[in-house]
């Protein structure tokens, strides 16, 4: 009988030690933004230096499970983004403050990227002849879906010709992007960018902060809405 009380004892020791030494969702996202810091990207630009508070809402995520989480009406914040992505290191560590303050206890992460830049979700234009758009890379299955779901709030996706503004014949999920899904339905989107930042790599002044803050307290506020 002692025997077998020890082994189970050892047992619940070891899968306690395992789970312990897992690194959670919130360690490994800030890990990954912070391994770019004074690093630089394949064009030679410098990669903006981040500290991301270990304190955060991130649950690692994909598009598959968003999309369940959708039909099953279910309500969350979600972010689409990546490590590479200059704008997502401009509004990351404000979006993270807010939400913080804002008590949000889950933020699901989608990363649109690999690791070497190439889409992951999105699908992928170019020029054609006759400067026509050609689709390079099609889209998942889930990224189609995702853009018809929140199709009430994205954008066209444009190019430039000529001086011209035209379209690709659909939405984009851009990063960064951030929606409030309430019982299936997207009904809040920010990117969190000022509207005052006109270059990615930009300083962030305190008047650019100043506006991502507005931005995210206006995206993550305590309201009741039809969630409730």
């Amino acid at each position: 009988m002692q025997k077998k009380i020890y082994k189970i004892l050892v047992l619940v020791l070891v899968i306690f030690a395992l789970t312990s030494c897992a690194k959670k969702d919130n360690i490994i996202f800030k890990e990954n933004y912070e391994s770019l810091n004074g690093t630089t990207n394949k064009n030679g630009k410098e990669h903006r230096t981040v500290t991301i508070n270990k304190h955060n809402a991130i649950v690692i995520s994909n598009a598959k499970e968003v999309v369940e989480k959708i039909g099953n009406k279910d309500t969350f914040y979600v972010y689409f983004g990546s490590n590479l992505c200059p704008w997502c290191r401009s509004v990351i560590e404000k979006a993270i403050e807010v939400s913080n303050n804002n008590e949000v206890d889950k933020i699901y992460y989608v990363d649109i990227w690999d690791s070497e830049g190439n889409e992951i979700l999105r699908d992928k234009y170019s020029l054609g002849e006759n400067n026509t758009p050609v689709k390079e890379i099609e889209g998942t299955e889930e990224y189609y879906k995702l853009l018809s779901y929140f199709d009430n709030l994205l954008e066209d996706y444009t190019y430039e010709l000529d001086g011209q503004k035209l379209s690709y014949g659909e939405k984009r999920i851009y990063a960064p992007n951030f929606f409030y899904i309430s019982k299936g339905k997207a009904v809040r989107m920010t990117t969190g960018i000022s509207d005052s930042q006109k270059d990615a790599r930009e300083e962030l002044t305190e008047e650019i902060l100043k506006d991502e803050e507005q931005k995210f307290d206006d995206f993550f506020i305590n309201i009741c809405d039809e969630s409730c």
